[in-house]
């Protein structure tokens, strides 16, 4: 017996952390989207060396909660192979609304003739997929995209999204000791969007598949180009 399985639309509840800026009116604001195994509030403290002055820093979390192993931690994920369409669709447009609305509070809690604040998104890991999928399919304004410890997915379709991930001024983040990620996997991943024509900028540093807090914190300046 065949069945087919069928799909409703519901509302929900999402959760997401945040390190609210020391000085208002914002001027940059990073959504940061944590990797496999990882929660919101939990991935936020490798943000702490960039946590100053007007910048805000948000933590979505992934739609899917799990336990670890026998340990009984909780984890969260973005999506599996199961139903990954859907599952696309639904964290595409929670990361939009998500965004809407952390504007519209910053927007409430400045005085008006503010210049909009500068938008970075930084997907580590797992998140790095979903980085790229929200820029491919989203509506949201990113002016900064770092993929860090990851690849751009690679069922996008760059001849039709590659303009987007260019248009975010993208930066690829990598350890030189990164278990999942060695040097024949970065330049297979360089070359194909070297082919396709996606302007980015490398960036690599001592250790593996982590966050780095120097690193980190050079491409949180203003300054930085490259």
């Amino acid at each position: 017996m065949s069945v087919e399985p069928r799909h409703i639309t519901i509302e929900r509840r999402v959760r997401f952390a945040v390190l609210e800026p020391h000085e208002r009116p914002v001027t940059e604001i990073w959504f940061a989207l944590h990797g496999y195994h990882q929660l919101a509030h939990r991935f936020l403290r490798y943000f702490q060396p960039i946590h100053e002055g007007a910048r805000c820093i948000v933590a979505p979390e992934g739609l899917h909660r799990h336990y670890i192993g026998e340990s009984r931690k909780v984890g969260a994920s973005w999506m599996t192979s199961e139903d990954r369409l859907t599952d696309i669709d639904d964290y595409v447009g929670y990361l939009d609304r998500l965004h809407a609305h952390i504007l519209a509070e910053e927007s409430r809690q400045t005085s008006g003739g503010s210049a909009p604040p500068r938008i970075v998104g930084l997907g580590f890991s797992q998140g790095v997929h979903t980085l790229c999928r929200w820029l491919a399919f989203g509506r949201a304004r990113i002016d900064r995209a770092i993929l860090w410890g990851s690849t751009v997915p690679p069922d996008l379709d760059l001849s039709e999204h590659g303009d987007a991930l260019s248009a975010a001024d993208l930066h690829l983040v990598v350890g030189d000791e990164d278990e999942y990620y060695d040097r024949a996997a970065i330049d297979a991943h360089e070359a194909r969007l070297g082919a396709a024509g996606v302007a980015f900028t490398s960036h690599t540093y001592p250790g593996g598949h982590r966050l780095d807090a120097g690193t980190l914190r050079r491409l949180a300046e203003p300054e930085m180009t490259g």
